[in-house]
């Protein structure tokens, strides 16, 4: 079909769907853009959006306005779209994300951050409560919970030192009950040892509230005891304790000078959130600085693609914030800090209510907290540069790769496939699935091939795996097989059997240095090429080390995976054909066999019967029967 007939049939269907949305209701709710196929069998959900107009919104995607590039390739592919009415806005924020979450649209962003963050748990309601490292807190009362504490923290060491230098109980509360003397922690004073009743619940308190003000961030307290207490261990000539406190001191220090940054510490005691947004040439970056008992404990850093214009990066980011506070709800502030519109503050604050069943105050800065709102806007600006400077960030990668297939728009999903198989027998492929950048192991596949008479055959195993792959809809944005110019073209005849447009690319090494000497040449090192169709010169991967990193990690997991499955099925092959008519072996010893199964025929041959009854952990009269297999004529 040629462009000219293309592009006159996408006008067509623009027209029928502008006169379809303007049908719809002008209230509140939900669209959904799709591409469904011809037979209305396939459906793709290519993006899900919300609306105050419903009429207004999903008319202004067909009509004659101006649209950002991006916008015009996602209509391209609309051929029908749905809706859902609610109530207000608030409602429809709601549901927009859970629709997201359930159909995955392309168009759509998505929060994969699902990390969970360490806390310190002090369960008041236990006899001589202790300190606990937790990723999962319970908000219970009488549970002191201090955190989140952010990753590379030493919070863990923290917490060990804490404990010993204020001899508090290290043991589970079940080990506690049940002990009827000290245990060692006691005898190296580490332990004061309130099991045994060697101290009162009273004294045991007062050197717990140390740790419980060393958390609250009145960590001075805490110092000044422990510098006491060194100084009384030295006095008394107790060299190796005072020393020991001397080193712990430091430890506590740094972690408070590092944890703590008592250089943004707030006038308050308030648990809030500061979150601010960058908008890059290619990426949305997001801050969030974590402010508990007004101290700024940490800080995370996210970023997506960015949108077309300033309203778009509003609405990614104020679906961020509705997905990150409700994926994450361990950790919910009381306040979150943020620079919004008054009608978007409150949309956000009435879907948050909805989700969590619980009220979460939304301000935005102010003078009250220009100065760290500053600070943290600064931070996603800087965080994207220095990323990106770094070549860290995936974005970086897709966007070369569109540059190199000259795309219309950046490729998000993105799909490698490889065929294991050794002398013909027992072929697997693996199908790899990268979204964004990272793995989406959800959507990696086995493919067990057809052996072949001719043996051998990647043209033919490939469309079968394709023809296979392509029942299941939703295709990726680019296609990376491994190796070279013949097996690029290889693979693009495959996809025009099925008249199937979409880019491949081949990742290929080459040996640096082809015309020194043998001797250099057998030192040299492989570089990593991509092979572009139409393309004179493979493009060499290091250039970009951020696309290297996706395309590399795709072909070796691709390579992990088919072999893994390719291994299986030659051993279980080789097992069923060699042992099938051994009599005596059932099940068990079958599947032990199995496991042991890893040398060749020719290894297992060379073994003597007490070899055999090591290796697969049978008794002699098995073993004596797989010898004899083994040493047979026919074997």
């Amino acid at each position: 079909m040629s462009d000219k007939v293309k592009t006159e049939r996408i006008g067509m269907k623009r027209i029928q769907l502008l006169e379809k949305a303007k049908t719809l209701p002008s209230i509140p709710g939900c669209y959904l853009l799709k591409k469904v196929s011809s037979d209305g069998e396939v459906e793709d959900i290519l993006y899900v959006g919300k609306a105050k107009n419903l009429k207004s919104r999903v008319s202004s995607y067909f009509n004659n306005s101006p649209k950002s590039p991006k916008t015009d390739i996602l209509v391209s592919h609309v051929n029908n779209f749905d809706f859902i009415i609610t109530d207000n806005e608030s409602e429809a924020f709601v549901l927009e994300n859970n629709l997201i979450k359930k159909h995955y649209p392309k168009y759509n962003i998505r929060l994969k951050d699902d990390k969970s963050y360490p806390y310190v748990s002090i369960d008041l309601n236990e006899p001589f409560a202790r300190p606990v490292y937790t990723r999962k807190p319970n908000r219970a009362k009488k549970i002191k919970l201090f955190g989140p504490f952010t990753t590379g923290s030493n919070i863990s060491q923290v917490i060990r030192i804490l404990m010993k230098s204020f001899m508090l109980r290290d043991c589970s509360l079940a080990e506690f009950n049940r002990r009827k003397r000290p245990c060692l922690l006691f005898e190296i004073n580490q332990c004061s040892a309130p099991c045994v009743g060697k101290i009162n619940e009273q004294d045991y308190l007062k050197d717990l509230n140390f740790v419980i003000n060393f958390f609250e961030g009145k960590s001075k307290k805490a110092l000044k005891e422990l510098e006491d207490r060194m100084m009384n261990a030295a006095s008394e000539e107790k060299f190796e304790l005072a020393a020991s406190i001397r080193d712990n001191l430091q430890v506590l220090k740094e972690f408070c000078e590092g944890s703590f940054e008592q250089n943004v510490e707030m006038n308050n005691n308030k648990n809030l959130d500061v979150i601010s947004y960058y908008v890059g040439d290619i990426e949305l970056d997001i801050s969030c600085y974590m402010v508990r008992n007004g101290i700024v404990l940490g800080h995370k850093n996210f970023h997506f693609q960015k949108g077309d214009d300033a309203l778009e990066n509003e609405e990614i980011f104020m679906n961020f914030l509705y997905q990150y506070y409700t994926t994450t709800r361990e950790l919910t502030p009381d306040e979150i800090v943020v620079d919004l519109a008054d009608n978007n503050i409150q949309i956000l604050k009435d879907s948050l209510l909805s989700a969590l069943d619980t009220e979460i105050k939304i301000s935005s800065p102010g003078k009250q907290f220009a100065n760290i709102f500053s600070l943290t806007s600064e931070h996603a600006k800087e965080h994207q540069r220095f990323r990106n400077k770094n070549e860290d960030s995936p974005w970086v990668g897709l966007n070369k790769l569109r540059e190199l297939l000259n795309l219309k728009e950046t490729p998000k999903l993105l799909e490698c496939y490889d065929v294991a198989i050794w002398q013909g027998s027992s072929p697997t492929a693996s199908q790899i699935v990268f979204d964004e950048g990272v793995p989406d192991k959800k959507r990696y596949r086995y493919y067990a091939l057809e052996e072949r008479e001719e043996g051998n055959n990647d043209f033919e195993m490939m469309k079968e795996v394709l023809s296979r792959r392509l029942k299941k809809g939703k295709l990726p944005d680019v296609f990376i097989v491994d190796g070279g110019k013949g097996q690029v073209n290889s693979f693009l005849e495959v996809l025009k059997d099925f008249d199937l447009n979409i880019p491949v690319v081949g990742i290929a090494k080459e040996r640096s240095g082809k015309h020194q000497s043998f001797k250099d040449t057998a030192v040299a090192k492989s570089e990593e090429r991509l092979i572009i169709p139409n393309r004179l010169n493979p493009y060499i991967l290091k250039k970009c080390p951020s696309l290297m990193r996706i395309v590399v990690s795709m072909r070796d997991e691709a390579h992990r995976f088919s072999r893994k499955l390719h291994h299986k099925k030659e051993k279980d092959r080789i097992f069923n054909s060699w042992f099938n008519d051994i009599e005596g072996i059932g099940p068990k010893t079958r599947e032990k066999i199995q496991t042991n199964l890893d040398v060749s025929i020719e290894e297992l041959k060379s073994f003597s019967t007490d070899q055999i009854m090591d290796k697969f952990l049978v008794s002699e009269v098995i073993a004596k029967k797989i010898k004899k297999k083994l040493s047979s004529d026919s074997f």
